[in-house]
C-alpha cells in the first residue's frame, strides 16, 4: 500500500536523487559543456608583421588568457549567499577553463576585489586568500594582476598605503614588463596615468619611458643603450591595464557581450570611465603597442586605434555584473597574434534549467502521490 512508509520514502529518495542530478548538472557539468566549445585561435600567416623578423630559433607560441573585474564581494555590500554563489561560479568557470585549455599565462585586468579600497588589513588578507583559492593555477602557469579602482581607489583617493598593500599582495607594480618568448606585455596601473605628477604618476611615467627606451634599443634605433635594461628581441608590446583607452562611449561596440542598448550611448567620463585622451595619445605614441587589453566597463568592446592598434575591452568575469560573461584567449608570437572570445554559461539560462528541472521533479512527485492515493482509495 502507498500509505506504508517504504513506497513513499522510495519515491522521495528517487526525487532527491533527481534534484541532486539537476544541481550537479547546472553547478558543474554545464561549465564543461559550454567551455569545451572554446578553442585557441589559429595564427594567420597573412597577418605576420613583416617589420619584425622571424625568430632564429623554433619558438613555441605563447597561450594567454585575459579576464577582468572579478569583484570578490566584501563585508559591506556582499551578502554571504551572494558571495558563496558568485565565488563558486567564478571558481568553477576558471578551473574548468584551466583544465580544458591550459593557458601558459593568465592576466587579471583589475578590480579583483569589490571593496579593496575600504577594507581593513585583516579583511584584505582574507580577500587575497580567497582570490588565490578561487583562481589557483598549476605550477607551469603564471598569473599576473593589475590594479583596478576597486582594489586601491580612484586616483583622487589612492594613498601610498593602499597602493603598496596591493603591490605587495599581488607581486606587481604600477608598471611591469613581462617578456615571454619574445613577446612583451606591459602591465599598467590605470589610476597612475593622470599626468599630474602625483606620488604614483611621476614614477609611472618614468618607468614607461624606460620600457620605451629598452624597446627602441632592442629595435636598434635607440641612443645610449649601454646602461639600458636591454630587451634581447624587439616586438611591439601588448598593453594590459584596467581602464579602456579613451573613447566617447560604447556606442561603437558591436559584440555579443556588449553593453545593453539603454546605456551604450552614455558618454564616458575621462579618468573615470576610460583614460583621458591625452594619456591615451601618450601611451600610443611612446609604446606603439600592437594590442591593448582592458576591462572596467563590465562589457565587451572592440576598437581600432591608428589603423593597426586593436583594443579589446573584456567584460566582467562575475555573473553579478554580467549575465553573459566572457574571457579572451590569445596566441602570441613576436610578429603575429590571434584572439578568440570564450563565452561562459549564461546565468539566466543556468537558473532556468535549474528551476524547470526542480519544478518538473515536484510535478512528478505530486502526480505520483495522487495516483498512488487514488489507487489506495480504490482498494479500500
Amino acid at each position: 500500500m502507498f500509505g506504508s512508509r517504504r513506497p513513499f520514502s522510495h519515491l522521495l529518495m528517487k526525487s532527491s536523487i533527481a534534484a541532486l542530478g539537476v544541481l550537479f548538472f547546472t553547478q558543474y557539468v554545464i561549465y564543461y559543456l559550454v567551455l569545451i566549445q572554446c578553442a585557441w585561435p589559429v595564427l594567420d600567416e597573412r597577418k605576420v608583421d613583416p617589420k619584425i623578423p622571424p625568430s632564429t630559433v623554433d619558438e613555441k607560441p605563447i597561450n594567454v588568457m585575459f579576464l577582468a573585474d572579478t569583484h570578490l564581494l566584501g563585508s559591506r555590500k556582499g551578502h554571504w549567499f551572494d558571495k558563496l554563489k558568485r565565488e563558486w561560479q567564478m571558481y568553477r568557470a576558471f578551473q574548468t577553463a584551466m583544465a580544458l585549455h591550459r593557458p601558459d599565462v593568465i592576466f587579471v585586468l583589475g578590480d579583483l576585489f569589490d571593496e579593496g579600497q575600504w577594507c581593513s588589513l585583516e579583511e584584505f588578507q582574507v580577500y587575497v586568500a580567497r582570490f588565490q583559492a578561487t583562481f589557483a593555477v598549476p605550477e607551469n602557469a603564471h598569473l599576473y594582476a593589475v590594479a583596478g579602482n576597486h582594489d586601491v581607489g580612484f586616483h583622487y583617493v589612492i594613498t601610498p598605503y593602499l597602493n603598496q598593500r596591493f603591490v605587495n599582495a599581488m607581486n606587481t607594480s604600477s608598471v611591469k614588463r613581462v617578456s615571454i618568448r619574445g613577446n612583451h606585455f606591459v602591465l599598467l596601473n590605470s589610476m597612475a596615468l593622470e599626468g599630474d605628477g602625483c606620488f604614483l604618476c611621476r614614477p609611472t611615467e618614468v618607468a614607461i619611458n624606460k620600457i620605451s627606451k629598452s624597446l627602441k634599443c632592442a629595435k636598434g634605433v635607440g641612443n645610449n643603450c649601454e646602461n639600458t635594461n636591454i630587451i634581447k628581441r624587439y616586438s611591439r608590446p601588448i598593453l594590459v591595464q584596467h581602464y579602456p583607452l579613451y573613447r566617447e562611449s560604447d556606442e561603437i561596440c558591436n559584440e555579443v557581450d556588449e553593453a545593453p542598448a539603454d546605456i551604450k550611448s552614455i558618454k564616458f567620463r575621462e579618468r573615470w570611465d576610460c583614460l583621458s585622451k591625452e594619456a591615451t595619445d601618450q601611451l600610443l605614441d611612446i609604446l606603439n603597442p600592437r594590442l591593448v587589453v582592458g576591462g572596467h566597463t563590465h562589457h565587451g568592446c572592440r576598437k581600432i586605434h591608428r589603423q593597426d592598434i586593436l583594443e579589446m575591452t573584456i567584460p566582467s568575469f562575475s555573473w553579478r555584473n554580467k549575465n553573459n560573461p566572457s574571457f579572451l584567449l590569445g596566441v602570441f608570437t613576436p610578429n603575429n597574434y590571434a584572439l578568440s572570445k570564450c563565452y561562459m554559461p549564461v546565468e539566466s539560462t543556468v537558473d532556468n534549467i535549474c528551476i524547470i528541472g526542480l519544478i518538473g521533479i515536484i510535478i512528478y512527485l505530486v502526480i505520483k502521490f495522487w495516483k498512488n492515493r487514488r489507487y489506495n482509495n480504490k482498494i479500500l
